[in-house]
């Protein structure tokens, strides 16, 4: 088979799973793109564009279920979306920018190998201050590295019981977008390029957004398949990190 087929292939079942959980799957674009020798220039801002779709497909998705708390994600995207913006008009060092990034893998990796908890916990209110913190150091690095935050942002709100596990995809997935947007804005500022495939990488990465959204907002259960994905993202990020790849 041809590699690009076995690409677009992988890019539909990274958006499929991250979707249905509420990300719009940038980290996941990413270790593919890593795994497949994209320049980091290229990298960047592709990530980003497929995560506007993505992850608008799996917020209006969970929206339609009555899972997203308005007071809880005004504060987080109120400090992300300038931060954001000034991320993304950092130009970093490429092998510094490889180290973060396979840092990061691996919270996609504990994210999609931790069993979901599906009792319900006892919710704490959230901290209106801490929020605006967290919102604001989550964007900056977010804009810099080309992804939408939600692998770190999850976790956290889970940690801190601010919301359950279908909140926390839909707060996720608008937190996403709205990240993804202003970083691809300032990146754009840059000077920067799309590949030239882009067109089908955005429809299948769609495709699969709007499958996986459906499926994760209807209880979809797809643990398997979540694992084989950790395992990508793991060898990604020992790629980017113990590699001079």
């Amino acid at each position: 088979m041809d590699i690009g087929y076995i690409f677009f292939i992988l890019l539909f079942i990274v958006a499929f799973l991250y979707a249905s959980v509420g990300h719009g799957g940038a980290s996941g674009y990413l270790a593919l793109m890593v795994l497949f020798s994209v320049t980091p220039e290229v990298m960047k801002p592709t990530a980003l564009l497929l995560n506007l779709f993505v992850s608008l497909t799996a917020f209006l998705q969970f929206y339609r279920g009555k899972h997203f708390v308005w007071k809880v994600f005004f504060p987080l995207a109120l400090a992300s979306v300038p931060m954001a913006f000034l991320g993304g008009l950092i130009t970093i060092d490429a092998l510094i920018y490889k180290k973060i990034l396979g840092v990061l893998l691996l919270f996609s990796v504990i994210k999609f190998l931790l069993p979901s908890k599906s009792a319900s916990v006892e919710l704490r209110p959230f901290h209106f201050g801490g929020a605006l913190i967290m919102g604001g150091v989550i964007g900056l690095l977010s804009g810099m590295i080309g992804i939408g935050g939600g692998i770190i942002l999850s976790p956290l709100l889970l940690l801190f019981k601010w919301t359950d596990q279908k909140q926390t995809a839909a707060i996720s997935a608008l937190f996403i977008f709205v990240n993804s947007a202003s970083g691809l804005m300032g990146q754009l500022t840059n000077g920067i390029q799309f590949s030239a495939d882009m067109y089908g990488y955005v429809a299948v990465a769609f495709a699969g957004g709007l499958g996986g959204a459906y499926f994760g907002a209807m209880k979809f259960k797809q643990s398997m398949m979540q694992k084989i994905l950790a395992v990508v993202l793991a060898v990604a990020s020992y790629k980017l990190l113990f590699t001079a790849a």
